[in-house]
């Protein structure tokens, strides 16, 4: 049986952390097997070897140094590494770390990782790939911007719509880039695509060519013309972090019939080659009222939880998680030999 080693957590602070595991729980309530090690980053940079991830198994995992984790996983020897962390660090160097002891992932490498996560840097490969991007220009502070309203600021580097502010007219700059440089030292201020629709597209690698998955689509006009950070995450009044955008009428899959599939599906496969994925990609468009996709963003990660988008869309093509889960662990231990 293959071992796995689920990676979760965050170096970063307690937002990434509590995102890891809520994800992971449900990946390892889905696919995990009882030979697999949960392996869990704490804010403080320490590790622990918890028997899941529950508070009291959190609690009582004695915490060790990164040497003495490298020393752990080297004992468990695992055949391959699930990734669940978020943060930058987790979704570069942590990944990076299990290249250097030579243990194969699921999903993407460090490099693609960061391209992706620097939107002008997807922006500036997908573009050179033939997709349509919309106009854009990268400020720091104390520099002004050329782009005139409307146009969407948001930090150059971060995720889940941190600090992200529709601008209509150009007295609303000032406060919607210092919202931006709250999260980042540079603001990318992107031209605004008219509410149309909003979709994401999946594609898998399962070894037999690109394969597109059934587009997730998101609520989007006139009232909320963007999406928002309390569109896609919120805590509970108990404090506890949940996916807002499962919610009934937050998300719907687009009927493979619709005309805009086969156009997004084009433009998906020329953002996973140009990005350079592995196993798996997931990119976001802006649909214009006459049907144009247009290139958002890129986050290039799947969870292996029943409510991650990748595995949504995958069951919406008949493709079930453990299927799933299965077929890209074996593509991955491949890749050790």
């Amino acid at each position: 049986m293959t071992r796995t080693i689920h990676l979760v957590g965050s170096p970063t602070d307690e937002f990434f952390a509590d995102l890891s595991r809520l994800y992971a729980r449900g990946a390892l309530a889905a696919v995990g097997s009882p030979d697999d090690v949960v392996a869990h980053v704490s804010p403080d940079g320490r590790w622990s070897f918890p028997r899941d991830l529950s508070p009291e198994s959190l609690a009582a995992a004695p915490s060790v140094d990164l040497a003495g984790a490298v020393a752990h996983l080297a004992g468990t020897a695992p055949d391959v590494m699930l990734p669940q962390m978020f943060c930058p660090a987790g979704m570069t160097s942590y990944r990076a770390l299990f290249d250097v002891l030579r243990v194969p992932y699921v999903g993407n490498p460090p490099e693609v990782m960061a391209a992706s996560m620097d939107k002008p840097r997807a922006n500036a490969l997908v573009g050179a790939a033939g997709v349509d991007v919309p106009e854009s220009e990268v400020l720091v502070p104390g520099e002004s911007p050329r782009l005139a309203p409307p146009v969407v600021v948001k930090p150059a580097d971060a995720d889940n719509s941190v600090g992200t502010t529709l601008v209509r007219a150009a007295g609303q700059y000032p406060d919607a880039l210092a919202a931006a440089f709250e999260h980042s030292d540079r603001a990318l201020v992107q031209r605004f695509v008219p509410a149309g629709r909003e979709v994401r597209c999946g594609v898998l690698d399962r070894g037999q060519g690109l394969e597109c998955l059934p587009l997730e689509e998101y609520p989007v006009g006139d009232l909320a013309p963007i999406r928002g950070q309390a569109d896609k995450l919120a805590r509970n009044d108990s404090g506890d972090l949940g996916l807002v955008a499962k919610g009934e009428g937050r998300a719907w899959i687009v009927d493979p019939s619709d005309p805009v599939v086969d156009a997004v599906w084009a433009a998906s496969r020329l953002c996973y080659a140009a990005l350079g994925c592995r196993d798996y990609g997931l990119f976001d468009f802006r649909i214009d009222p006459d049907g144009r996709p247009w290139f958002l963003e890129a986050g290039p990660y799947c969870s292996f939880s029943p409510s991650s988008v990748v595995a949504v869309m995958a069951a919406a093509a008949g493709i079930e998680l453990p299927a799933l889960y299965s077929d890209l662990v074996a593509r991955a231990v491949g890749r050790r030999s």
